[in-house]
């Protein structure tokens, strides 16, 4: 369980990184796609975003879990392994989760779609973090 929670820890401050560089990238680079979040299903009063930050922790702690359990099923390289094992994450988690979201919120598939690739990306790299770390 130390393992787990290790190398969770060290995915979440990484993940927590990235996710809140790219975040202001996508801004920089892709500002028609936060239009779409000027929406009522989207406005907050902010007692809730401490829960925002801490999702890369979450997701990270969640994945090292599955990781830990799983990984003797990953062949090949590090990249390989953590690229299989974030899609993996991606058809068996994300893509049902998503396709409920849709059909039942007025969001647009852009919305949903990126989304979907915002957790295939994060599976990835908390993938190629645990094959390097806990192979």
């Amino acid at each position: 369980m130390k393992k787990v929670f290790k190398t969770g820890l060290i995915a979440g401050i990484i993940l927590f990184i990235v996710s809140y560089g790219g975040l202001f990238l996508t801004i920089k680079f892709i500002p028609e796609l936060f239009v779409m979040y000027n929406n009522p299903l989207f406005n907050s009063d902010g007692s809730r975003d401490v829960l925002f930050y801490l999702h890369a922790f979450i997701i990270s702690f969640a994945l090292s879990w599955f990781w830990e359990r799983f990984k003797t099923l990953f062949k090949g390289p590090f990249l390989l392994r953590g690229l299989e094992f974030g899609l993996v994450y991606a058809i068996v988690a994300l893509l049902p989760v998503m396709w409920i979201t849709f059909s039942s919120l007025d969001i647009t598939i852009v919305m949903v779609a990126s989304w979907f690739f915002y957790g295939l990306f994060q599976a990835v790299i908390a993938g190629i973090i645990f094959a390097k770390i806990n192979p």
